[in-house]
């Protein structure tokens, strides 16, 4: 219906300018005189280019748009240059061209603000440029660049959506720390190792990536020489330090921290040398089983890079439902920012077949702990749960928190 209206408002503005041109025609020929043909001559140009407009297409415009990279970390800057070229040089005074985008940019104001005005005149190839200051996380998609024109009386109006699609990749933002794994349980509490993970290294099961700290020594030559790439022993582990996250995907104004606060705990546990799982449940449930190396960061890092908090369920009454973890023995990390003693009881019941289960209560930067949560905090350190409060900006902390025990 919009299209019908659109190409119906085209043909009444042709059929104003033609009859505005026999108007004054018509004036010129029955008045005579300087005043009348000056007003007629006056305006023929306009008319004429007015014509022109009309019958000249923007589907010959090409667009392309040239940026630096196609991954970034969220709050990260984004600039891109687009080129717009023609064949044909008709002449435009002005044209306005905007930067379309997906859903996920669709308010973002930066990319609002990128609207801009350009002058081609009779030239085939122009551009202009843009910048988005943070990026938030996501997978966005740029569609298109719109281009509108129109003549300098306003009679004749042309737009079109070039079309010229591209994604960009924005991981979640992540703070560097210290994965300090809780080792053994003890009656007043838990105790975390400093350690990197130990494993028995007489006895080889495999062969992974080259990860910071790992020996000299537990390098497989031969498999380096086969892949071209720095391979090692991969050694069976005295002791299980693998990790299974959990994160709450419940609609919450603390999800992007979370995301972040996830993110950053995958890489530290990767870097300790340990292996890390995850599990979600958002609008569908995706759980990674436990695994080591660049390949597990990847793909885990990706999956937060998309993930939303569109959970249709509490987070308590995820856990009630899962049998997942019913399979692993490894520890568990609870990320949440609702507490509540319905998932304190549930993280009891996994406490009793899991080697130890922690909770990660995320707040923002000032956030104070409410009255509810400083009564569970009592009932989890009872119950041999481990509960941790993670302010944004301050994730290193979380660790020595468990440290300190």
């Amino acid at each position: 219906m919009k299209k019908f209206f659109r190409k119906v408002n085209e043909v009444w503005k042709r059929i104003v300018l033609l009859f505005l041109l026999l108007l004054t025609f018509s004036y010129a020929m029955f008045q005579g005189g300087f005043v009348s043909w000056f007003l007629f001559y006056s305006f023929v140009p306009f008319g004429l280019y007015a014509f022109g407009l009309a019958l000249y297409s923007l589907k010959e415009i090409k667009a392309e748009r040239v940026y630096t990279k196609q991954d970034y970390n969220a709050g990260e800057k984004f600039k891109a240059s687009i080129t717009l070229r023609r064949k044909i040089p008709f002449p435009l005074f002005f044209a306005i061209a905007e930067e379309q985008s997906g859903e996920t940019l669709a308010g973002n104001k930066d990319l609002q603000a990128a609207k801009t005005m350009i002058f081609p005149g009779f030239k085939r190839i122009f551009s202009f440029h843009y910048s988005i200051e943070n990026l938030p996380r996501g997978e966005h998609v740029l569609t298109g660049i719109k281009l509108k024109t129109g003549d300098l009386l306003g009679l004749i109006e042309k737009e079109k959506i070039l079309k010229d699609e591209n994604k960009i990749l924005v991981y979640p933002a992540y703070q560097e720390l210290v994965y300090r794994p809780v080792s053994r349980h003890f009656d007043q509490g838990m105790t975390a190792s400093k350690e990197r993970v130990q494993r028995d290294t007489s006895m080889a099961t495999g062969v992974r990536e080259y990860q910071p700290g790992d020996r000299f020594s537990w390098i497989n030559w031969k498999a380096t020489a086969r892949r071209n790439d720095i391979m090692t022993k991969e050694f069976e582990q005295r002791q299980s330090h693998d990790v299974t996250l959990l994160m709450d995907c419940a609609p919450d104004p603390h999800f992007e921290v979370i995301v972040s606060f996830t993110a950053s705990v995958i890489r530290a546990i990767l870097r300790k040398g340990a292996q890390v799982g995850l599990l979600t449940s958002s609008t569908e449930r995706v759980a990674f089983p436990a695994r080591g190396g660049e390949s597990q960061q990847q793909q885990l890092l990706y999956h937060l890079a998309k993930i939303r908090d569109t959970s249709p369920v509490s987070f308590d009454r995820v856990l009630e439902a899962e049998t997942f973890l019913a399979q692993q023995s490894n520890s568990v990390m609870l990320v949440t920012a609702q507490l509540t003693k319905e998932l304190v009881e549930k993280a009891v019941v996994l406490n009793q077949r899991n080697e130890a289960v922690s909770i990660f209560l995320i707040k923002n930067s000032q956030e104070l702990s409410t009255d509810t949560e400083k009564n569970l905090r009592s009932l989890t350190s009872a119950r041999g749960i481990r509960l941790v409060m993670v302010h944004d900006g301050q994730f290193p902390e979380a660790f020595s928190e468990v440290n300190r025990g």
